[in-house]
């Protein structure tokens, strides 16, 4: 499909104006205003084919305004008539969870301390500085110069620095992102290099790791049913969504289903 201008559009008879389509454009927001112009197309259309349909089934009267929340209820009351959307069984909850052990353990702990030298993001100088130094304690650290406890005092500005610059027992999602991730993924001792986070450079001695531990299916249960249900929905809410559109007609656009949203 080739645009150049925004599009009069023509569902079943029923027209999606150009200046609506124009309003759409500022919620689909895409390298160019093209692309921009065909999302907001096909939001329309498939609004559009979703209203008529519900009306076709009394759902909603021929001039009835449906608020958003109804609107957004209209997908899932049409499919509760017209699509039969199967449930996940307890053997595929069960194979799911045979075949995904690593997504059901618990948060794996981390015992760590650290030195932390404080720099801006945003201040370079600071932070090259901060690196330099952070390299300089490592390196009086692997060569036992001085107690990892001595330095966080000296150089540290975590309040740390006054137990030796322990974080105690860390599990997921207690830091910082980019702190977690390095410090979850190294081997117990002396990190040797520093790690860089948005407060500073960090010097990091981790004590001690404690891996997840599975967690029993029936735990778990729930969760997985829910998220196999959704998807399944999602799925069948495409199928139904494509069908609508291929029992349309529709006048000035055609979807590329096979490159559809819909279909992600």
């Amino acid at each position: 499909m080739s645009l150049t201008n925004t599009p009069e559009i023509v569902i079943n008879g029923r027209k999606i104006d150009a200046a609506a389509i124009d309003t759409e454009i500022q919620y689909h927001p895409a390298p160019s205003r093209r692309e921009a112009m065909v999302k907001a197309a096909e939001t329309l259309i498939i609004r559009e084919l979703i209203l008529q349909r519900a009306q076709e089934l009394a759902l909603l009267t021929p001039t009835e305004q449906p608020d958003n929340e109804q609107e957004s209820n209209l997908i899932d009351d049409l499919m509760d008539i017209e699509a039969k959307v199967p449930k996940a069984t307890d053997e595929e909850c069960k194979r799911y969870y045979q075949a995904n052990p690593e997504k059901f353990v618990t948060s794996p702990l981390v015992e760590a301390k650290h030195i932390l030298l404080l720099a801006e993001p945003k201040d370079l100088d600071r932070r090259a500085e901060c690196k330099t130094i952070a390299e300089q304690l490592i390196e009086q650290l692997q060569q036992k110069e001085e107690s990892f406890a001595q330095l966080a005092l000296k150089y540290s500005a975590c309040p740390s620095k006054e137990t030796g610059g322990s974080l105690g027992q860390l599990s997921s999602g207690q830091t910082v992102a980019e702190f977690q991730r390095q410090v979850f993924a190294s081997d117990e001792g002396l990190l040797p290099r520093p790690i860089e986070s948005r407060f500073g450079l960090h010097v990091v001695y981790i004590d001690r790791k404690v891996p997840g531990k599975a967690l029993p299916y029936s735990m778990v249960e729930a969760k997985i049913k829910q998220f196999l249900n959704d998807k399944v929905h999602r799925k069948a809410v495409a199928q139904y969504i494509q069908h609508l559109i291929g029992e349309a007609d529709i006048k000035g656009f055609s979807f590329n289903s096979e490159n559809s949203p819909l279909m992600q």
